[in-house]
Order: structure tokens, then C-alpha cells, then sequence
């Protein structure tokens, strides 16, 4: 697979996000199945793998997901980048030090995930009530102690990701993008590709959306199942969103490829510094994903379906709030 930058970090241009083998997305699979798709990824070129402290099945419980990944990549741990992300809360930086409660973090995300380092360690989400610079300071620390490669932060504006930038260089910003959820370019975008920061976007295909296999008719009846409040998700949006599922089913038969892989393409086209990592808990969805690297739009494809996307109206907004 074709290989992109992450900051200092060489990734293969699609990622994988882990999340779904935990939670979110109904049922999850057993343990070992989890591991062999996992690893299945890894022998198809995959070399990006996303995780986080949170992901369980019990969202108050801690690791789950960093340790089917540990457990999956610990042969192959040197020819991986593993990212992982962790939560702090205000009562933490409190308690002495930012950069003690994010060592702290960091330290048993490292034990669950069997490494003696993290590649890319994100700020899974800010906190108004911990400064920025002083995690991004703490980043900073870690990174000259060699416990941590890069840094990076999820779900944040331009604002927040230039006061963390002017302490510490970001690797890379993680926030959900796709077709239906452009608001990244209008700022995010340009900021990272003008300092080369990588952007990591999460739910690329609109958490199923984009693959065209999400009717009106499809029932989500898991309670763990984020799309059961994914707003394009609703009846009435994907009924509205049906021209642009009906423009990427065009290009994927024109492209002898799948809907989601077209979706995937699109962004790796437009954007040089685009790690999209998809989720999904299917053996065979997950090849489908990464062989999107494969599907090369032309400069015409690219222009002619951007113009025909532009006028699609976009029914649901998820944003920075989810």
C-alpha cells in the first residue's frame, strides 16, 4: 500500500479504527476474531492502527480495545504505528500536574497495548477546564523521553489547534470527515497542510452511510450502536442523502469498486496529508476499506464528481458535538 506522513510518522494511506471491536457499533465479536482481522490488516498493508483508553464495551470501564490490539500486533510491533488516545479530566491536572496525570495515561495504555512507546498519542477530547499549552507542553516532555513518538488532538477547531502548535508540534488532528461532513475544510484543512500536520478523519464513510448499503428500511436495534443517533442516520436524512449515495453508486461502477472505497478515494485525491482510518468489526469490510489505496480517480473524475457533490444538499450535521 501506498504510504503517507504523519508529522515524522510513515503510515500506509488508509488506517484502521479499532473502536468497533469494543463498542459502538452493536454486538461485538469474540476476542480471537477481533485479532485475526486485526491482524488480517496488517498482512493486507495496513500499518496505522487507532485505539483508545475509552473503547469498551462497558464505557466506564477502561483498556478493552488496547488490548485485543496489544494482543494482535505484538509480533509485528516494530513495523506498526499505533495511536492511542486518552481523556483528562480536570480534577487530574489538579492533583499535582498535567504532565503526571497524561504520563499516568499514558504509562497504562502502553502496558495494555504491550509497548514501551506510543507512536501517536492524542487528546482524545479538550477540557475548558485544562490549558492546552499545558498539553501541550506535557506532549512536548514526553516526547523528548522518547515515550511517545507524536501528539495529536481530536475534535478541535483552528483556534485550540494553533495555541497546542506553537508549544509542541502536532503530528496530526483527528476529527471526523467525509462527504457529508466537510467542516474541516474550511479551516482545519488548510491550517494542517500549511504547518504538516497530518489530518486522521474517523467515520470517513459516515458510519456506513457512503457504502450505499443503509436504507430507510435498516433497523439499528443494539443500544451500544452510534447509529442510532448519527443525525444522517435518521429516516427522513437518508432519504435526503440519496443523491449522494446514487453519485458515488455512479462513480463505483464506472471505477469497478464499491461506494465506500469511491467515498475514500475522493479525500486521498484531494488531500496529500489525508489518513482516513475506517472502522468496521467485518473481516471483508475491512479489506474492502483498505483497498480503496488501490482506486485512482483521475484529475477529471475528481473535478467532475467535486462538482456534482457541491450540489448536493447535505441532510444531517454532526459536527464537533458527537
Amino acid at each position: 500500500m501506498k504510504t503517507r506522513q504523519l508529522g515524522d510518522l510513515k503510515v500506509s494511506e488508509v488506517g484502521m479504527g479499532c473502536m468497533a471491536f469494543s463498542h459502538g457499533y452493536g454486538k461485538i465479536p469474540p476476542e480471537q476474531y477481533s485479532i485475526e482481522a486485526i491482524r488480517n490488516a496488517y498482512q493486507h498493508g495496513c500499518t496505522l492502527f487507532d485505539t483508545a483508553e475509552i473503547y469498551s464495551p462497558n464505557l466506564a470501564g477502561i483498556g478493552h480495545n488496547e488490548r485485543i490490539v496489544g494482543k494482535a500486533l505484538k509480533d509485528v510491533r516494530k513495523d506498526v504505528v499505533l495511536a492511542t488516545k486518552l481523556f483528562l479530566g480536570t480534577w487530574e491536572a489538579g492533583e499535582g500536574s498535567v504532565y503526571k496525570a497524561v504520563r499516568r495515561h499514558l504509562e497504562d495504555s502502553m502496558e495494555r497495548l504491550q509497548t514501551d512507546m506510543i507512536d501517536l498519542y492524542y487528546l482524545h477530547r479538550t477540557n475548558g477546564g485544562v490549558r492546552i499549552e499545558d498539553v501541550a507542553e506535557a506532549m512536548g516532555r514526553l516526547i523528548e523521553e522518547g515515550m511517545i513518538r507524536g501528539w495529536g488532538l481530536s475534535q478541535v477547531d483552528v483556534d485550540i489547534i494553533d495555541r497546542a502548535q506553537n508549544v509542541t508540534p502536532l503530528s496530526a488532528i483527528q476529527n471526523i470527515y467525509s462527504m457529508v461532513e466537510r467542516d474541516m475544510e474550511k479551516a482545519v484543512l488548510p491550517y494542517c497542510m500549511e504547518h504538516g500536520i497530518g489530518v486522521v478523519p474517523f467515520s470517513p464513510i459516515a458510519s456506513g452511510l457512503l457504502s450505499g448499503k443503509i436504507t430507510t428500511k435498516t433497523k439499528f436495534e443494539h443500544n451500544d450502536d452510534v447509529r442510532n443517533w448519527v443525525p444522517q442516520l435518521s429516516k427522513a436524512n437518508i432519504a435526503g442523502n440519496q443523491p449522494i449515495i446514487n453519485l458515488l453508486k455512479e462513480y463505483a461502477d464506472m471505477k469497478d469498486a464499491t461506494s465506500a472505497q469511491i467515498s475514500l478515494a475522493w479525500m486521498l485525491h484531494k488531500y496529500p496529508n489525508v489518513v482516513p482510518i475506517p472502522g468496521s468489526k467485518n473481516k471483508e469490510r475491512i479489506i474492502e476499506n483498505l483497498d480503496a489505496s488501490k482506486v485512482e480517480l483521475t484529475e477529471d473524475e475528481f473535478r467532475s464528481l467535486e462538482e456534482a457533490l457541491n450540489q448536493c444538499k447535505v441532510y444531517g450535521h454532526r459536527g464537533f458535538n458527537r
